[in-house]
């Protein structure tokens, strides 16, 4: 009999809040909890690849502050949200900045930018 695993979710894929209960049998999995479509995707999405936005700030150059806060503009893979930290703690960019301006283009190849999430003007 094939090895199982079971993981416990709570979805966020629509207001529901859904608490979903994964389990892989094999190549199969069996979703318990979840009240719509969305659900199923969701908690198979999370227990296989679990992705999240990233928020963060940058370092800006001549800005009226030191700082810009940031964020994807796609989730990025969970396992690799470190490396994007790292690369990003390294990052300088000019002022001035509009909210939405892209910071990083395709992150670490990721095909994730990192866009302002703010209004920064020069000193």
């Amino acid at each position: 009999m094939p090895e199982s695993e079971s993981k416990n979710i709570t979805c966020i894929g629509c207001p529901s809040g859904c608490q979903i209960e994964v389990t892989k049998v094999g190549e199969e999995f069996k979703i318990v909890g979840n009240e719509c479509s969305r659900g199923e995707e969701y908690a198979i999405e999370e227990f296989t690849a679990p992705k999240r936005i990233l928020t963060t700030t940058i370092q800006v150059n001549n800005g009226i502050l030191p700082l810009i806060p940031a964020r994807s503009d796609k989730p990025l893979p969970m396992d690799r949200l470190i490396d994007c930290m790292d690369y990003i703690s390294k990052v300088k960019v000019p002022a001035p900045i509009q909210m939405g301006d892209n910071l990083v283009k395709n992150i670490l190849n990721l095909n994730v930018n990192i866009i302002a999430s703010r209004n920064l003007e020069k000193k």
